[in-house]
């Protein structure tokens, strides 16, 4: 029913953030933080302010490498590091494919917009035609984490949300936003 569908490569992202990570000199750990304190003035606000934070732990990005998978609010966090696309770690892509996310200040973290997503996923849906299982099918998942985009209170999996974007036929950045939370 939809286009040809490209898998996001975890385990390229991984590969990449060792690069990236062994450039500089870097631990895990030192990684880890490098990424979190990419926001240093949203870390300090939100502390001033009584509310947890919840940096990126080196066993995620450890992770990443066994599994090749990570959460999509993730993702954002390594791509931005990196300087990627989620588009350029789709299996086959240029480095330079898709938009390029939103410049970030310290102030603020890319985080994906679910329900934005879960809107443009039903539109796609409905205008094809299909049942939710049909699109299931087509994005290989079950129907239930599609229609879970919708009240999603975190994340999903970066490969769903790749193959959702595919599928609705826009770029990735579509459905990030500059978070101040």
């Amino acid at each position: 029913m939809g286009p040809v569908i490209g898998e996001f490569d975890g385990k390229a992202l991984y590969s990449a953030l060792d690069a990236k990570r062994r450039a500089e000199g870097l631990s895990w750990a030192g990684a880890a933080a490098a990424i979190w304190d990419m926001a240093p003035v949203l870390n300090a606000a939100r502390e001033a302010r009584g509310l947890a934070n919840h940096p990126i732990s080196s066993s995620t990005l450890q992770s990443l490498g066994k599994s090749g998978n990570t959460s999509c609010q993730h993702a954002l966090f390594f791509l931005r590091w990196l300087d990627r696309t989620p588009e350029s770690f789709l299996v086959g892509a240029a480095l330079d494919a898709g938009a390029p996310l939103p410049a970030c200040g310290p102030d603020r973290r890319p985080r994906w917009d679910l329900k934005a997503l879960h809107a443009a996923l039903n539109e796609a849906r409905a205008s094809r035609g299909a049942t939710w299982a049909q699109a299931a099918q087509d994005l290989r998942c079950q129907a239930g984490q599609l229609t879970g985009l919708k009240t999603a209170r975190f994340a999903t999996g970066m490969g769903l949300a790749m193959r959702v974007t595919q599928w609705v036929g826009r770029p990735a950045t579509d459905f990030t936003y500059l978070a101040r939370w």
